[in-house]
């Protein structure tokens, strides 16, 4: 691992996707030695775990402090505003990893010179240990720091990495923004069964639990999502009729989300500069 008690994982920022990060490390058995949390404006939940588990806190980092990892866990907008403080926090040897949307490696090679630096695009789902996050690592990266950041990654779902940091624009547009897609379809599948004659609450509660099931079933099976959409499909049935209608070429689901996923794309270009 690339931290420890000496050196330790800095996570800068504990809001819901530092929170989440920070108590999937614990769940996993990190040594709470090795983690530092800084947060001005910690949470109940944050105070609560530090007095539970022994993980320090600070509201700023001290100077003479050199972080192993430091994690940036930021909204992009106060980046610029908290890296200065945190600087000092880097060397040589430190791996900087940041998990804010928009906001480019380039950002922190200014910040904190030639280190290893890798950028993750996670999503909500790390809430409940079912995340998907991607990874993209400059050349400075080692070997040992990227299997550090599998591990880390690992506590909160999975993980993949991309080769060129340019692909992350695609990432944040499919699987950053997804669970967003899932929770609308779900919302537009309740309206459906609702307009077929369903009571709101029933129509409401079997969207999301089909919803919710599926997606259970797909995480536990190792067959294609088109496998399992057949699995489904019962020739001339009732799925099948439904299907006609999502699938058709003009008005159906494939054309409206690519162009959902090209604007979702396009505004995270937009955003990185």
């Amino acid at each position: 691992m690339s931290f420890s008690k000496e050196r330790p994982l800095v996570l800068v920022g504990a809001g819901k996707m530092g929170g989440a990060m920070l108590a999937g490390w614990v769940d996993a058995g990190t040594d709470p030695d090795a983690i530092l949390v800084v947060d001005p404006n910690a949470s109940e939940e944050l105070l609560e775990l530090v007095a539970r588990t022994g993980i320090r806190h600070a509201v700023a980092v001290d100077p003479a402090l050199r972080a192993g990892v430091l994690l940036l866990a930021l909204k992009p907008q106060i980046m610029a505003s908290v890296l200065p403080g945190v600087a000092s926090s880097v060397d040589g040897e430190t791996l900087v990893i940041s998990v804010a949307a928009g906001t480019p490696v380039a950002t922190f090679a200014a910040a904190f010179g030639d280190v290893a630096i890798v950028r993750v695009m996670p999503n909500t789902p790390a809430q409940v240990g079912r995340g998907m996050s991607v990874a993209y690592a400059n050349p400075r990266t080692s070997a040992v720091q990227r299997a550090t950041v599998d591990t880390l990654l690992a506590a909160i779902g999975a993980s993949d990495w991309i080769a060129e940091e340019r692909q992350i624009d695609a990432v944040t547009a499919v699987s950053g923004s997804g669970p967003a897609y899932v929770f609308y379809l779900t919302e537009a599948l309740a309206e459906a069964g609702i307009a077929a004659g369903l009571p709101a609450d029933l129509a409401m509660r079997i969207a999301r639990q089909t919803v919710c099931g599926a997606g259970e079933l797909m995480y536990r099976s190792d067959k294609p999502a088109a496998e399992l959409r057949r699995n489904v499909t019962s020739p001339n049935g009732t799925t099948a009729a439904a299907l006609e209608v999502l699938m058709d070429a003009d008005g159906g689901l494939p054309p409206v989300m690519t162009r959902a996923v090209a604007a979702a794309k396009k505004r995270s270009e937009e955003l990185a500069g």
